[in-house]
């Protein structure tokens, strides 16, 4: 591995050029060899060979950079992680270059980003706030693993903000406060920077982390709003063709990352080399894939907003989203993602569900091709019906991932099965 000066002003010099040249270009010399390779490589390998016995001692005892093992470092990982540092710190970087280090770290998946941060940060007896409505598996995991750890965990509509205050000034000791905006199904909003300041006012050492999945870095960027950590199902976006599962975990604080480093280090939810490789291909066509998710689902939501046998239809981007100002003001476009209520209820629902052709009938988003599912009796399947209800998570209600096929496609699926509803 080469010395973290040298990482430092690689990183440094990237940070000047625009997001879709850091998406194509940053990180992609760290912690490789010299070569005339266009393309970085693979190192796909468990361990690396030391040149002697000190040199082995050497690397235990920190004392010189180099790789060990891939649980513990691996180039091919390092492009990943440069690239992440990038694109979600940029501007803090460059605010106030000698005092602002942002850190990545990539994970074997989403969840293993999640676990890895509250297990870092996160001891017996700590209080945990959590966002009402969550990715199905997260909210799971802070319900029915936590506990068994000793974490209380406390529900807050981050939404609102008056219930934010309300829940810190209640819990003053909490050490996280983690939220998802937009949120997985329904696309509410958190003001990001005001739950921040909000949060920071009453407990300074608070941690704010906030899933960012259903944006990316293109569209919001937590940490200039006053985030301490952004996580990422990697597998979504930032991959964007559905060929691997991975999670991410930035963040500007030396301290959290020595956390999170040892977690994974001990904990051992480190991510593939090959995987990651994925995942640098995939970043490179992040803004143009964005771009066309944004467009089509426009088009879509506005059609679906219009369609008789649908009550309601959640997207940032209409003006009729209660908080589509905010989504003005916080992000750079809308997403691409849609949810939305069928009039029909469950019976509705899986009809239009079943009758899709160019709609792939499939969990998870963020491919290049459209994806659609029913979040009950799917992603948000474990949790319970008085629980779903509460979080607007209804029988009828679809999730739509909306792909860069031509957008008239897309329309014409829907039309057709919406037919038959």
């Amino acid at each position: 591995m080469e010395d973290s000066k040298r990482k430092d002003a690689i990183e440094q010099f990237y940070l000047k050029y625009g997001f879709s040249t850091r998406c194509l270009h940053a990180g992609e010399k760290v912690g490789q060899p010299k070569s005339k390779a266009h393309t970085n490589a693979i190192f796909q390998t468990s361990t690396f060979v030391f040149d002697s016995a000190e040199e082995g001692a050497e690397l235990f005892a920190q004392k010189k950079e180099g790789f060990i093992y891939t649980r513990m470092g691996n180039p091919t990982v390092m492009v990943a992680e440069s690239k992440m540092n990038a694109l979600e710190g940029r501007d803090l970087k460059l605010a106030d270059p000698e005092n602002v280090r942002i850190s990545s770290l990539i994970y074997a998946s989403g969840m293993a980003a999640t676990s890895g941060l509250s297990f870092a940060l996160l001891h017996p007896g700590d209080t945990l706030l959590r966002g009402e409505v969550l990715y199905g598996s997260t909210d799971h995991f802070f319900v029915n693993v936590l506990p068994k750890f000793g974490v209380k965990t406390v529900i807050v509509n981050t939404g609102k903000l008056e219930e934010v205050e309300k829940s810190i000034k209640a819990n003053p000791a909490a050490k996280m406060i983690f939220l998802e905006t937009p949120t997985n199904p329904l696309l509410e909003l958190t003001d990001i920077a005001e739950v921040c300041k909000i949060v920071k006012r009453v407990s300074p050492e608070c941690v704010v982390a906030v899933d960012n999945t259903f944006a990316t870095p293109y569209l919001q960027q937590p940490l200039t709003l006053g985030a301490d950590v952004v996580m990422h199902s990697t597998t979504k976006y930032l991959s964007g063709h559905g060929t691997i599962v991975g999670g991410a975990l930035i963040t500007r604080h030396d301290k959290i990352k020595d956390a999170l480093y040892g977690t994974m280090k001990d904990v051992g939810g480190c991510p593939s080399p090959f995987d990651c490789w994925l995942l640098n291909l995939g970043i490179k066509t992040l803004p143009i894939r964005m771009d066309r998710h944004c467009a089509s689902a426009m088009v879509v939501a506005e059609y679906l907003e219009k369609h008789p046998k649908i009550s309601k239809v959640f997207y940032p981007g209409l003006k009729s989203f209660p908080q589509y100002e905010l989504a003005k003001k916080q992000m750079k476009g809308f997403g691409g993602m849609i949810s939305f209520d069928l009039k029909g209820g469950y019976k509705a629902a899986t009809t239009l569900l079943n009758h899709v052709h160019v709609i792939s009938l499939a969990v998870s988003l963020g491919c290049v091709d459209s994806l659609i599912q029913h979040p009950a009796s799917m992603t948000h399947a474990s949790m319970s019906p008085e629980a779903r209800a509460h979080s607007g998570i209804t029988d009828g209600l679809v999730r739509l991932s909306v792909g860069i096929e031509e957008p008239e496609d897309i329309l014409k699926d829907l039309e057709d099965a919406l037919k038959l509803c």
